[in-house]
């Protein structure tokens, strides 16, 4: 039996794996806080993509442009990728080469991936997919406490809480066990649907698309002016509370509610419901994030929670609710465009300085800040963008948001190389697919939405010909010319490394020794420095700004990017269902996923479905400025009329992100996933085209 970690959501939850004759068994780890014995479909179902029937067990090159991917040995792709990246550098300049990574790698992935860039290649460009998920709430988070940990307390916190607000977060389909922390509450949902999270709710909030920073500020509206602020907290620790309330000023509750269709007693009763509370928290999503004012929108949560004295204090507090399994991770350790280990700036001289000192370089030659993920992939092959791309870890030819015109960039390049386990849509694109390791066949770290680190134990042998991804790295880094001891394959080594490149950062590793993640309850929260101990809950005595206080941030409403008019009547709003997860790379070749929601759908209410001509079990497209989406309709009457709901987790025609908007948040660069304006066209009742079947 190997105690390890299910390789799907950033709850991590313990899992036990068991090797027989007929195969890999998985069950849930009693003896795992977080998830206590409980585990969702995905986890359950986990092993069945490891023996997928297109599992990669070789290298694929094509041996000319516009040719089939073609089985080759080790030696012959990575000699070919390694000739094709000296070629690209030498004529056009490091940047010309770029790395895109993913939410889901282990510490000890991102760690050197992040290296590799910066050192084998030299490029700034370099960014991953959390880009797409945790980055407004990391931002805003930043700002108002001085660090950015998704949960600043245990998830086992929440199970004493009475009020829980969750804002655009359905944890009953994408994070399941941790309903059973929030079983004791009572929940205040904002979420435009009536999910399944909002079905158990005490009080569900239903906001229009795209108003969410509006719904905030009028609850701040409302904390003030029905005397719930507690001032002697905003005093003692926090500053910036009078300029946040001179922008809430403008959102009384009658104004609220004409912008964002919440009825004036529900804005009472969410607030009141908070300050009754003595155990109370407020939770965000990606729902609140994934806009292109998500930071501001944070903020204005967090702010929420500053002036009725919750973080910082023990059983109550905010939290951001982090998708991807190693999210935190994967941010902290240099994936990121701008930041080096540790959580550092990759712009400060001091952090590259002890960052390169560990690496043996000189700092001088660490490049700069590079641009944010969309931008990155929407430079590809663009005159003075790169002309190579290596993918790890994701697949953005699903992900990446206007989907049409990112697949369109990534055919543009000289070279495109991606290290996967599964031909998934953007490993068919590629010129070189690096067949790789998952979860249960290798070691490492991942850091989960609370930030405690745990060990990814190794339980099975890989099929043969596989490899890992830091195999991968250390045998391109050498034929880029780097030393062979530079880039160890080793994830023990790695991890040792990564400690030192962290110390003394926001995300200080460095105290955390192999045997602190020996337990199977691994209680190591970081920050753990050297010569220290673990901290599972922060702020209790000040926050990490010099001067100990908290930050308020003064923040306005602004409309979505696009609004619905003549052409687009209607907002569309994408998400997660219970049976998959991101792209679908994985869960789309477990039976029982498929059998549960084998195709991509939208819901629309049956006014609107009407009105649009389509009927329930129909075809629909679903048509934006960006491009056109199709799905299989389904009617939800408790879905506003105004309003169609797409599941992102389907290739091909179905493909949600062929009409999502790009339009980025300034801060953090997210793009706007959760609303753009479509219209609805029948298309009668054929085989949908986004089949999740494989």
């Amino acid at each position: 039996m190997t105690r390890t970690h299910c390789p799907y959501c950033a709850l991590q939850c313990g899992t036990r794996l068991e090797v027989s004759p007929q195969g890999l068994t998985v069950s849930p780890d009693e003896d795992f806080p977080v998830n206590a014995g409980r585990l969702c479909m995905k986890g359950w179902t986990a092993p069945r993509v490891l023996s997928a029937p297109d599992r990669l067990t070789s290298p694929l090159m094509r041996p000319q442009p516009g040719a089939e991917q073609r089985p080759v040995s080790w030696e012959t792709a990575l000699d070919h990728v390694g000739a094709e990246l000296r070629r690209i550098v030498s004529a056009h300049g490091p940047d010309a080469v770029a790395v895109f990574g993913g939410g889901g790698l282990t510490n000890e992935k991102a760690y050197t991936l992040g290296k590799f860039a910066r050192v084998a290649l030299g490029t700034s460009q370099i960014d991953y997919n959390g880009r797409f998920c945790m980055s407004s709430a990391a931002a805003a988070g930043s700002a108002a406490f001085g660090l950015d940990r998704g949960l600043p307390f245990p998830v086992t916190d929440l199970a004493s809480a009475e009020v829980v607000l969750l804002a655009g977060a359905n944890v009953a389909e994408t994070m399941p066990p941790l309903m059973q922390h929030l079983a004791g509450a009572d929940l205040i949902v904002v979420d435009p649907r009536r999910s399944a999270t909002a079905e158990r709710a005490a009080l569900h909030l239903n906001p229009a698309p795209g108003t969410d920073l509006a719904l905030a500020l009028g609850l701040l509206h409302v904390a003030v002016v029905d005397g719930h602020v507690d001032h002697d907290y905003v005093a003692q620790r926090t500053t910036g509370f009078d300029e946040a309330w001179r922008r809430a000023a403008e959102w009384w509750p009658e104004r609220t509610e004409r912008v964002t269709g919440v009825p004036v007693a529900d804005q009472y009763a969410a607030v009141r419901m908070l300050a009754a509370a003595k155990r109370r928290y407020v939770l965000t999503g990606r729902g609140a994030e994934q806009h292109s004012k998500g930071t501001d929108t944070v903020s204005s949560y967090i702010n929420l929670a500053l002036a009725l004295g919750m973080p910082g204090r023990e059983g109550s507090g905010y939290g951001c609710l982090t998708g991807q399994g190693n999210g935190q991770g994967g941010r902290e350790h240099g994936q990121k465009a701008d930041q080096l280990p540790g959580y550092r700036k990759i712009t400060d001289p001091a952090a590259r300085e002890h960052v390169a000192g560990v690496w043996g370089v000189d700092p001088g030659d660490l490049p700069g800040a590079g641009p944010s993920g969309y931008e990155l992939l929407d430079s590809l092959g663009r005159p003075g963008g790169p002309r190579a791309l290596l993918v790890f870890g994701s697949n953005p030819v699903v992900s990446a948001p206007a989907a049409r015109g990112i697949t369109a960039r990534l055919a543009s390049l000289e070279l495109l190389v991606v290290a996967d386990f599964v031909p998934s849509e953007t490993a068919r694109m590629a010129d070189a697919v690096l067949p790789v390791t998952q979860w249960a066949e290798e070691d490492g770290t991942m850091t989960n939405l609370e930030g405690r680190v745990l060990r990814r134990r190794r339980a099975t042998e890989p099929p043969p010909g596989v490899r890992t991804d830091l195999w991968v790295l250390r045998e391109l880094a050498g034929r880029l010319g780097q030393p062979a001891h530079r880039f160890p394959d080793d994830p023990g080594e790695v991890f040792a490394e990564l400690r030192r490149a962290s110390q003394g950062g926001a995300a200080d590793y460095s105290g955390i020794e192999p045997e602190h993640l020996e337990g199977p309850a691994e209680p190591v929260h970081w920050p753990f420095p050297a010569g220290g101990s673990s901290t599972p809950r922060l702020f209790l005595e000040r926050f990490a700004h010099d001067d100990g206080r908290a930050r308020f941030r003064a923040v306005g409403h602004r409309d979505a990017a696009e609004l619905p008019d003549g052409a687009y009547p209607l907002h569309a709003t994408t998400g997660r269902v219970l049976a998959h997860y991101q792209s679908g790379a994985q869960t789309r070749r477990v039976p029982e996923s498929v059998e549960a929601d084998g195709e991509a759908f939208v819901e629309v209410h049956p006014d609107t479905a009407r009105r649009s001509g389509l009927t329930a079990g129909g075809l629909a497209r679903v048509v934006s400025r960006r491009g056109a989406t199709v799905a299989r309709v389904r009617t939800v009457a408790s879905l506003r009329t105004d309003t169609v709901f797409l599941p992102f987790h389907f290739p091909g025609a179905g493909r949600a992100n062929l009409i999502t908007n790009p339009a980025l948040d300034p801060v953090s660069r997210m793009p706007e996933f959760k609303v753009c304006s479509v219209r609805l066209e029948p298309l009668g009742s054929g085989a949908a085209t986004g089949s999740g079947a494989l």
